[in-house]
């Protein structure tokens, strides 16, 4: 195990793992007080070695690194991938395929719903991992030895946590349950931030269009405006300063100032004239381009007892099968079963509806019933007769 700081012992260890038939990935990085995450640290663990690539080291050369996990015929495996998989999108504008997520597969493979990493490693290699630099500043130098052996054995833990969830996933015939999952983490899309659609992340009640024009054209500024600085969102505006703004539509530095939390000096500034800007936006916007709020479907009366049979078959269906519920399907794919049968969900499509789906529309429809029997819960399919008896 070793710390890299200089391009020639990168180059030279990418090379040695360039022929491996899988690395274990992890990195460590900040993100407090900026807009885009700072890499400190790639850890990279090959068949017989590891390494921390100090990725903050003057004048180093990560491009073998890039070209490591660009190498396609090499799958990387990491543990609650997305983050780490963005780092690498953002800095080489290419995803690093294939993957393997060994917390999407441990769901699969029965061990809960987003199981720790370092629950995982205990429960699958007896080892346990010193937790004392977790919260470490990753980006001081130098780095602690403790550190760094922490950092190290993040991935040396990976590599046996893999191999045993790969043999598992094997032996069940599952490992194409894992498709649907990486393909998310593998499509460009999850991880674009794009200013003009970032008003959709923004939890606000209203629907109206206009207001939503206002926040659209607010929310775009203040993207460009934190990736410009390199600042957390809030740090330029807050959500719900900018929920005010786009509510009561500011037309003059004077009116800007009554937002709760903005300063006056800052409303008759740079960013009070910026913002007075967006509201003219969207204000500009023609009725019939405002945004639209997604529907919000109504549930139907009687719902809520449907629902209630639906989780408990949930449950019983999931710890049957040794997978967590959490991958299978959550509480608006449940409700949207119940209201309707051929719902857009994944639970109805593919082995989540072998697993759940069928049976779901089954309870649904009279065909399966739920009894206690030595107190405990079991489904039991009922015959014409008894659904008519219970129909009446």
């Amino acid at each position: 195990m070793t710390m890299i700081t200089d391009s020639d012992a990168l180059a030279a260890f990418c090379r040695r793992q360039a022929e491996a038939e899988f690395i274990a990935v992890d990195t460590e990085f900040m993100r407090d007080t900026t807009y885009w995450p700072k890499l400190c640290l790639t850890q990279i663990a090959g068949p017989d070695e590891a390494a921390a690539i100090d990725t903050l080291a003057p004048d180093i050369d990560l491009a073998p690194m890039f070209d490591l996990m660009k190498n396609k015929k090499i799958l990387k495996v990491f543990h609650s991938a997305r983050q780490d998989v963005e780092i690498f999108f953002l800095l080489m504008d290419c995803l690093p395929e294939p993957i393997f997520d060994t917390q999407v597969a441990a769901m699969v493979c029965g061990f809960g719903d987003s199981v720790g990493y370092d629950t995982l490693v205990r429960k699958l290699t007896g080892t346990h991992i010193d937790k004392s630099s977790r919260f470490a500043d990753w980006s001081h130098r130098p780095l602690k030895r403790r550190q760094i052996d922490y950092a190290l054995s993040d991935v040396t833990n990976l590599r046996p946590v893999y191999r045993k969830l790969r043999r598992r996933l094997e032996k069940n015939g599952r490992i194409a349950w894992l498709d649907e999952e990486m393909a998310i983490l593998t499509n460009p899309e999850t991880y674009r931030l794009e200013p003009e659609t970032a008003w959709r992340r923004l939890k606000t009640r209203s629907s109206d269009p206009r207001y939503l024009a206002l926040l659209a054209a607010l929310a775009a500024w203040r993207e460009r405006e934190a990736q410009r600085r390199d600042v957390p969102r809030n740090r330029v505006l807050r959500d719900e300063q900018m929920f005010d703004i786009a509510a009561h539509r500011p037309a003059t530095a004077e009116e800007l100032a009554r937002t709760r939390g903005l300063s006056h000096d800052a409303a008759r500034g740079r960013i009070g004239q910026a913002i007075l800007e967006a509201v003219r936006a969207g204000l500009a916007v023609p009725d019939a381009d405002c945004p639209t709020a997604p529907p919000r479907a109504e549930r139907p009366a009687g719902l809520g007892p449907v629902m209630d049979l639906l989780k408990v078959l949930l449950k019983m269906r999931c710890e049957a099968h040794g997978v967590a519920t959490k991958l299978v399907a959550n509480t608006a794919d449940l409700e949207a079963i119940a209201a309707d049968d051929n719902a857009p969900v994944l639970a109805l499509r593919g082995w989540r509806r072998e697993v759940f789906g069928a049976d779901a529309l089954a309870l649904k429809h009279g065909q399966l019933g739920l009894a206690v029997e030595n107190r405990k819960i079991r489904v039991v399919p009922l015959t014409g007769r008894e659904r008519h008896a219970k129909a009446s």
